[in-house]
């Protein structure tokens, strides 16, 4: 049996309150705690909730605590064994009414309307408009006929079975995981989802769609270091995680590539070059699926494969216009989904080629200046050639990572600056593409191999937002 409230002392009196700034303090008995720092509302609750509980600890017994959230408020139990129970929760209304669909009117009321005869009430209000008329006139009144043919016509109108069905179209709405609704519900008061939480729903449905046929990105930017290579990775691994979609990055950089540095190595060296003199084989009817697994790099973990660029020691051989060509015929017929590094050349054979098998653009920038004008500049490009390249061009997604500078100083001012200057370069591009999406700093994808598990959840919620993002381009 669960504790009530008159179980448990009101003493002391205890508020935990998160708010929407990013900030969150546990108030007790009027002296405020400042709750540890999070990178998402989530994160600040349960941090909030770790001091009420070691309050609870200190005091060996359960304690009341009032919530306050964007969400909602209410009153929880806190146990000192991080057992919480709810009270009572009440959702903001803004909130609540923002959740009602609106459109439940309108789907009801044509079946409404459709099965209501209507000539019923017009016999009836005829005689009430004509009320101060003497008795003779009423005979005269020409709604009758009007009235009459209205029954002749719908009389014998009846709905095909082919137009209904007895199905329920609109999907049961799945309870709360997350916040303050997500721990109501885990302890059976059943809540719906937050707005932030739907929209997670919603970004996770888009990039677990199956589209027809392969469907090539191209991940540019004409400057180095601009979070090309985490980009390709980081779309791959979600894409590929959600999806389960064959998806494969391939480095085409012009001569060497840093795509294969940064992924996880296979048992072999083959790079592209190796698959390209092996594509006669591979394009054969009568070679196996499995055989391309001699020429990829397998992601264990995030379930994509990697293509590497040429890693010889003499480093002369430049990828052509025409290499490009066999290669992407060979990856489309193994993998549904083809994501591409690039070099920092516009103008190099092997980069315009790539373009011209590219079905959706995607353009990095770190939130440096010259990254950013770079990145204009290679969308100035592909527009001023007009046809493809100015459409893909138009339809871009721009992913803006916060500047590493900042985050390694930790200075409050500097964190302000590096978001702020963030926010100024993707409300710059927002006019000009289809997406922008903002990534925030993560000392994973700084260094070594990238895994999409190493990521802050904040920042893993944010290239999930970047992949709905491209994959809505399909």
């Amino acid at each position: 049996m669960g504790t009530t409230p008159t179980e448990v002392m009101a003493f002391p009196n205890i508020r935990a309150i998160v708010r929407d700034n990013g900030t969150a303090e546990v108030v007790v008995a009027g002296n405020s705690r400042v709750v540890p720092a999070g990178d998402s509302v989530q994160e600040l609750r349960n941090n909030a909730l770790a001091l009420v509980v070691v309050e609870a600890q200190t005091l060996q017994r359960p304690v009341p605590v009032q919530i306050e959230d964007p969400e909602g408020h209410g009153e929880l139990i806190v146990h000192p064994d991080n057992k919480i129970e709810s009270v009572s929760y009440e959702p903001t209304p803004a909130r609540r009414r923002a959740e009602a669909p609106e459109t439940t009117p309108t789907t009801v009321a044509p079946a409404v309307i459709d099965t209501v005869p209507a000539p019923a009430p017009e016999p009836a209000a005829a005689p009430a408009e004509s009320a101060p008329a003497p008795a003779p006139a009423a005979p005269v009144a020409t709604p009758e006929p009007q009235t009459a043919a209205v029954v002749e016509e719908a009389a014998p109108t009846r709905r095909s079975l082919k137009e209904t069905s007895f199905l329920v179209s609109a999907p049961v709405l799945e309870p709360a995981t997350q916040g303050w609704r997500g721990t109501l519900t885990r302890l059976g008061l059943r809540m719906d989802p937050s707005e932030e939480e739907l929209t997670e729903r919603e970004d996770i449905r888009t990039v677990s769609q199956h589209w027809p046929g392969p469907r090539t990105i191209a991940v540019v930017n004409r400057k180095g270091g601009a979070n090309k290579t985490p980009t390709v990775v980081m779309l791959s691994a979600i894409l590929a995680r959600y999806s389960g979609a064959a998806t494969v990055a391939w480095d085409n950089n012009e001569s060497q590539g840093t795509l294969g540095w940064r992924t996880e190595k296979g048992a072999h060296d083959r790079s592209v070059l190796d698959l390209i003199d092996a594509s006669t084989e591979l394009l054969s009817p009568s070679t196996n699926a499995a055989e391309i697994a001699k020429f990829v790099h397998h992601q264990t973990a995030d379930k994509f494969d990697v293509l590497r660029s040429d890693e010889n020691e003499e480093g002369d051989h430049e990828v052509t216009a025409a290499e490009v060509d066999i290669a992407h015929q060979v990856l489309t017929r193994y993998y549904r989904l083809v994501v591409m590094d690039s070099g920092n050349t516009a103008r190099a054979a092997n980069w315009r080629r790539m373009i011209e098998h590219t079905n959706q653009l995607v353009v990095p920038v770190t939130a440096i200046e010259d990254r950013a004008e770079a990145a204009r500049l290679t969308l100035q490009t592909l527009e001023s050639r007009g046809g493809h390249d100015a459409e893909l061009a138009r339809n871009a997604v721009v992913i803006v990572s916060e500047s590493t500078d900042a985050k390694r100083s930790m200075s409050g001012d500097a964190l302000k600056r590096a978001r702020d200057e963030a926010q100024r370069i993707a409300d710059g591009f927002a006019p000009f593409v289809r997406a922008v999406v903002r990534i925030p700093y993560d000392p994973a994808l700084v260094n070594g191999p990238i895994r999409y598990e190493a990521l802050q959840p904040a920042t893993q919620r944010a290239w999930l937002a970047a992949a709905a993002a491209v994959a809505a381009g399909f």
